[in-house]
């Protein structure tokens, strides 16, 4: 091989790498590691947790969707120790909206004192993951990126987003993947709720409203 082509060769191999890398990081929803989404979870998954009984379960089960991290950590804490709580955030979060999330959201994250709730707002407003993993990384390494990740999203503008970034909402599937874009483009929040509310309940169309805008 000349070293001409192997220069081309290395060249082309370079951009479909960064074509790679770019379309993994349009997902608005932090990659899951396993941590179980409160509104989504079976009973099966809650009673499995710890300090979980089968009265807490039921609670949890009938109240949502919990449309804030801070209405079900009112609820947690009235059956459980604030140890237990936080033991218990490792493994059952909602993810929070990075650009509208409270200091006191924040600090619900695993392992996030008040210097990281500070960095996570000095970068505000987040356009996409990808810049939060971006500016985070400045403070710790990749791996613990990723795992701050599975607690946060940037919500994801109706008319624009990708395939990838609708899917990356939890639950979302393929039947309402296409729903979402049937309607496009949507006017108001108000249309999407009504558009999408003829194929769920209202609970859940508040639910999916947590992760979209139209900004």
């Amino acid at each position: 091989m000349t070293r001409r082509r192997i220069l081309a060769y290395a060249t082309a191999l370079s951009l479909i790498l960064a074509i790679g890398v770019a379309n993994t990081a349009k997902a608005q929803v932090g990659k899951n590691m396993g941590v179980l989404y409160p509104n989504l979870a079976s009973e099966k998954e809650l009673l499995a947790l710890p300090h979980f009984n089968a009265k807490l379960a039921k609670e949890i089960l009938d109240k949502r969707p919990f449309l804030s991290m801070t209405v079900l950590d009112t609820l947690l804490r009235q059956s459980l120790s604030k140890e237990q709580v936080a033991e218990l955030y490792s493994k059952l979060f909602i993810p929070i909206n990075l650009n509208t999330a409270t200091r006191e959201e924040i600090l619900l994250v695993p392992g996030v004192g008040k210097r990281m709730a500070h960095e996570f707002e000095e970068y505000r407003p987040y356009r996409a993951m990808a810049q939060f993993r971006r500016e985070i990384g400045k403070y710790v390494d990749e791996k613990e990126v990723a795992r701050l990740e599975q607690y946060v999203f940037v919500p994801i503008n109706l008319n624009t987003a990708s395939d990838e970034d609708i899917l990356s909402i939890p639950g979302i599937g393929k039947r309402m993947l296409h729903e979402f874009k049937e309607y496009r483009p949507y006017k108001s929040i108000e249309q999407f709720r009504r558009e999408i509310g003829k194929y769920v309940d209202k609970k859940e169309v508040a639910r999916l409203e947590r992760y979209v805008t139209l900004d």
